[in-house]
């Protein structure tokens, strides 16, 4: 299908993109800590099947064979998260040389493979003692990344070519602290919000401890979706303006604005220079797009949301989109909606805007191997494919994308999910461990050796 694509521009970034907790396991091993998500999946019910990342895919122990994979994929990049706990145990204090080591190891194989490495420092998996303290609801975690942050960038800056401090801010605040349907498993409400300002702090100091120590191509990945209002009704617009604010601009206004929308400002503990640490200026910036939301006026009925019920919201209500067809997951697959949401950003920030790169898109579909071992996964194909349209629609309107990362590389712990979901162009075999590559990784190669060759 990718003869429907246009050849993307030289230099053009095709990468995949995993993360620490999702796909490593060995959680017990060479020093590692305890994570959020160590103790959350320890909890009966929090997670599908009681499931947790202790082996997930074992990249750990076999990330020599994954990078070998990818490889043979063509990625020109790769983006990875460092687990915190691994490389400093109790979130604060000594380090661990193991987990230090085994990134170096993971980088260099990156580079030898003629692949870029993308580091995200956070995506999720805070250091338990940390949580114990309050987590991301205590500024204190904010100041402990920074440390971290700094650590980290003195022993890779040189070998790797773009940073994220933080993955998805929104989803540690929403699914985490407010709905509790994430660890820490905490239902605070709107008083989660908190969660949102230490975290955006911790980015601004991130960078800046980034920068000192040498990096260089620093962004942050932040989840967009385009909000859509249930009707025209004023009671739905004005819901959904709600929504939008919270969900999207709180996350992009500090960091490219230097302030919080209208309404939020006031509910967050903001002290003295916390936005102009904040709005550190950045390289680019990541977009993760998987599908609009529907808000209209609140309802007093319960939501699903990944297949868990929350309870009716007093600001707003999410329902479904109807008319699409849907991922295994439940989700609508709206192409279009990547257009939109980064016409959004350009039309908001204009100048301020940096470049663009789409940090995540991916869809769960749940194929398997078929009697030959040949894994056909033509939606997943068909979703790829259609979403890259859509880009090139967008930087046909002149948005200055760089890259596009597929998520994911590899089925993995899907969180709350267990592993019920299969997010990856290969095929993991939960019992043996097996990788097999998918129809969607071998489109996905011919598509990035079409590009290589036209340039």
């Amino acid at each position: 299908m990718d003869n429907v694509l246009a050849p993307f521009p030289a230099n053009f970034a095709f990468g995949a993109a995993t993360s620490a907790y999702q796909i490593e396991g060995a959680v017990d091993e060479d020093g590692r800590g305890a994570s959020s998500w160590d103790r959350f999946c320890a909890e009966p019910g929090r997670v599908k099947g009681g499931a947790s990342g202790a082996v997930a895919d074992d990249h750990y122990h076999r990330f020599g064979d994954d990078v070998a994979l990818m490889k043979a994929l063509g990625l020109t990049h790769y983006r990875f998260s460092i687990a915190w706990p691994r490389i400093v145990p109790t979130g604060s204090g000594a380090s661990n040389p193991k987990g230090l080591d085994f990134y170096d190891r993971l980088i260099d194989a990156l580079l030898a493979a003629g692949i870029k490495p993308v580091a995200t420092l956070f995506h999720w998996d805070t250091p338990a003692p940390l949580e114990d303290a309050g987590g991301w609801m205590v500024r204190d975690t904010a100041l402990r990344f920074a440390d971290y942050a700094a650590l980290v960038g003195k022993r890779y800056a040189d070998r790797v070519a773009m940073w994220m401090p933080l993955n998805e801010p929104l989803s540690l605040t929403s699914m985490g602290y407010m709905l509790g349907l994430h660890a820490p498993g905490k239902q605070l409400g709107m008083a989660a919000l908190a969660a949102a300002h230490h975290q955006l702090l911790a980015h601004g100091l991130g960078v800046g401890a980034l920068r000192a120590a040498g990096a260089s191509a620093i962004g942050i990945a932040n989840v967009h979706a385009p909000t859509w209002p249930a009707s025209a009704a004023s009671a739905d617009v004005d819901a959904a303006k709600i929504y939008d604010d919270l969900v999207n601009w709180t996350f992009a206004d500090p960091l490219l604005a230097g302030t919080y929308p209208a309404g939020v400002a006031e509910l967050m503990p903001v002290q003295a220079d916390d936005l102009k640490i904040i709005a550190a200026p950045l390289d680019w910036y990541g977009v993760n797009y998987y599908n609009p939301t529907r808000v209209g006026a609140p309802d007093g009925r319960a939501a699903i949301i990944d297949g868990a019920a929350i309870a009716a919201q007093p600001l707003f209500s999410i329902q479904d989109i109807a008319g699409y067809p849907q991922t295994d997951f439940g989700w609508p697959v709206i192409p279009a909606g990547l257009e939109e949401i980064l016409t959004q950003l350009q039309a908001r920030y204009g100048a301020k805007l940096p470049p663009i790169y789409i940090t995540e898109n991916g869809c769960s579909y749940n194929d398997g191997p078929g009697a030959d071992g040949r894994v056909r996964d033509a939606r997943r194909v068909e979703y790829v494919s259609s979403h890259l349209g859509a880009l090139q629609a967008a930087m046909g309107r002149g948005i200055d994308v760089r890259g596009y990362f597929a998520w994911s590389l590899m089925d993995n712990f899907e969180w709350a999910a267990g592993y019920d979901q299969r997010f990856g162009l290969i095929h993991v075999d939960y019992e043996t461990l097996q990788r097999t590559p998918k129809d969607s990784f071998h489109w996905y190669r011919a598509l990035i050796q079409k590009n290589r060759a036209a340039r």
